[in-house]
């Protein structure tokens, strides 16, 4: 629903603000600025061990790094404005509708989640209310599903998806930061000593997790300070430099988009402001409408996060090599800009699109490797890991996505470096065995010669590995294998 589609002042509600880890800010929260207008409000936020149980935050170190700066913040602001964000152990299907009875509440509200794990509680949550709970739109720009073709079906291509959204999405204005919070109720204030589920925003520590200092700072103020940024410096040449991995040519918005602690909106109409219809401004919005294509994809059709959009890949030969599969998620393959992607996932929880785009199509056809194989390493090392994009990004350079790249476009690895990373800066930063190799030879260093390897303190096969596949060799290999499974499958 809108903005204001559920607000009204002539009856004062008191109402349960559920933060659930896609809203972790207080500007252009939708909920929060609905319940301040109806009169009491409640502010929670859930640890559930669905996330937070050490065995399952372990699975996510980086997201859940970022997230805990975020719920830290955002708890520090809310004390600071007057109220207090309560946070409770358990399952929310559980804890949900347990607080909510036990304080009276007249409704729950919460920003809705497009996954099908996430609708799947909330149908629970709903179910074992007392009251309503009231899906709010703020994750996406527009309502995810709603857009439609001519024949009332979901889009398939972008370019019609995105000719679409800027006919038909409006997007509304942001919602205010409040200047101040209303207090908790009293009665709910008398229950807490007696609340034994109550806890605080746990460390990184407290889930058995190291903390990199390398990950980006979460929280809205950080997020904030990023969009200024990026406005400031990167936004102008945006267009030119996006895809450009040894530049800082992007927004590093990812992250905020996906926990929250920024909106799609906020960010959106920071882009008009600063680039106007400027040929950076267009490419830049082009992808945030990206994201919300694959979020509505994501909405229409949930089963891609378990099998391919194309059904015609279903069951497709991958295959099962653990040495090049130990390879690729070491940044040991011999192809440095891919090499230098795998480090910097580990070492920094992101890796630059334009180096995602190249080390996921050398798993996928260079090695042959699944794709949901590459993807859910991703999933678990990315801060900015989020299922639609993530997902979407993997099928695309695997060729069995919605809208995805031809299955006979192979990336070559040393033409996409030297377009792409001219100097060699990117890889030098990741893979610094080689920072002392001329850049000529930088993307395929087993075409120096003997002395320029000396000169560069480079032993082939001992400080850095020679290539574990022939680029010519497995481009070949992999159209022949998809040319005749495909046909088959017709």
């Amino acid at each position: 629903m809108s903005a204001r589609s559920s607000s009204t002042k002539a009856s004062a509600a008191r109402t349960l603000v559920w933060f659930r880890g896609k809203d972790l800010r207080l500007s252009d929260h939708v909920p929060l600025c609905d319940a301040i207008e109806r009169g009491e409000m409640i502010p929670l936020f859930v640890v559930d061990p669905f996330f937070f149980e050490p065995r399952r935050a372990a699975d996510l170190p980086y997201r859940m790094q970022f997230l805990l700066d975020g719920l830290s913040e955002l708890a520090q602001e809310i004390a600071r404005l007057g109220s207090e964000l309560l946070l409770v152990r358990g399952k929310s299907v559980d804890v949900v509708p347990q607080l909510a009875k036990r304080w009276s509440v007249d409704r729950v509200v919460a920003h809705r989640w497009v996954e099908p794990f996430a609708r799947a509680r909330d149908r629970k949550v709903a179910a074992r209310l007392h009251v309503p709970l009231v899906l709010f739109e703020g994750e996406t720009l527009w309502p995810p599903g709603t857009l439609r073709t001519g024949s009332d079906t979901p889009f398939s291509v972008f370019t019609p998806f995105k000719r679409a959204f800027l006919a038909r999405a409006t997007i509304e204005a942001l919602q205010p930061r409040p200047e101040s919070l209303p207090p908790l109720p009293a009665d709910v204030m008398s229950t807490l000593p007696s609340l034994e589920s109550r806890t605080t925003v746990p460390s990184p520590e407290d889930l058995g997790l190291s903390i990199n200092k390398r990950i980006q700072q979460g929280g809205e103020s950080h997020a904030f300070a990023r969009l200024q940024r990026f406005c400031r410096e990167a936004a102008a040449h945006y267009d030119e430099h996006r895809d450009r991995m040894d530049l800082a040519g992007t927004s590093r918005l990812s992250a905020d988009l996906k926990f929250g602690t920024i909106s799609a909106r906020q960010v959106w109409h920071a882009s008009h402001r600063e680039l106007g219809d400027s040929r950076a401004g267009e490419v830049f919005r082009n992808e945030l409408i990206w994201r919300e294509f694959t979020h509505s994809t994501l909405w229409d059709r949930p089963e891609v996060l378990e099998q391919p959009y194309k059904s015609s890949f279903e069951g497709f030969p991958w295959r099962d090599d653990e040495t090049a599969w130990r390879a690729w998620t070491s940044g040991t393959t011999g192809y440095p800009v891919v090499d230098a992607a795998s480090r910097q996932l580990l070492q920094e929880g992101f890796v630059h699109n334009r180096a995602r785009m190249i080390a996921a199509s050398f798993l996928t056809k260079h090695l042959l490797i699944s794709y949901q194989r590459g993807e859910a390493h991703y999933m678990k090392y990315l801060t900015d890991g989020d299922w639609a994009q993530n997902n979407s990004g993997w099928q695309w350079s695997a060729g069995c996505g919605c809208d995805a790249q031809p299955y006979f476009r192979v990336f070559n690895p040393m033409t996409q470096g030297e377009k792409f990373d001219p100097q060699g800066d990117y890889v030098r930063r990741y893979v610094p065995e080689l920072s002392n190799l001329e850049t000529k030879y930088i993307h395929a260093p087993w075409t120096a010669p003997p002395l320029s390897l000396r000169q560069a303190d480079i032993t082939l096969g001992a400080t850095y590995p020679h290539p574990i596949v022939e680029h010519r060799h497995a481009r070949e290999r992999f159209l022949a294998l998809a040319k005749q499974y495909l046909k088959n499958r017709k």
